[in-house]
């Protein structure tokens, strides 16, 4: 490994996307209504509207607290882990029928992709403490067994 020599910088790359991809895929519409809300000023940046929704914008941490979606600060970015106080009759399924612990989470985050799932779950007539993500890769490996 070689040393930096002095006044050089480590140059780190920051992902970036598309804002009609990732508004889309947050729920917040399809590519075509992320789109016409760009259009007509409903996307800001920084406090600038942002009228072009192919344009691809930098995700960082910080971005939920800089972006704006018709004034409402940006929801937050995948990687999403959600404490819940589950309610007693709720199910922790999305394949089940009758009434379920997706459906106390705001609309559009029901439409994230990938989709928000419990980590683990609670039997019906349980409540308790639930946690969910959008992020089940990281958790999966996280818990697996050590060898």
């Amino acid at each position: 490994m070689q040393a930096l020599a002095e006044g050089q910088q480590t140059i780190s790359k920051i992902p970036t996307t598309r804002i009609d991809k990732l508004l889309s895929s947050m729920g917040y519409g399809s590519r075509k209504e992320i789109a016409r809300l760009a259009k007509v000023g409903g996307i800001t940046l920084d406090g600038a509207d942002l009228p072009d929704a192919t344009k691809r914008i930098a995700v960082t941490p910080d971005l939920p607290a800089r972006m704006r979606i018709d004034g409402e600060a940006l929801d937050p970015v995948e990687g999403l882990v959600l404490l819940l106080n589950k309610p007693l009759g709720m199910t922790c399924s999305h394949k089940e029928s009758g009434a379920l612990v997706y459906d106390i989470l705001p609309p559009r985050w029901r439409h994230r992709d990938p989709a928000i799932s419990t980590i683990g779950r609670l039997d019906k007539q349980t409540s308790g403490l639930l946690l969910m993500t959008d992020d089940g890769v990281s958790f999966t490996a996280s818990s697996a067994p050590k060898a």
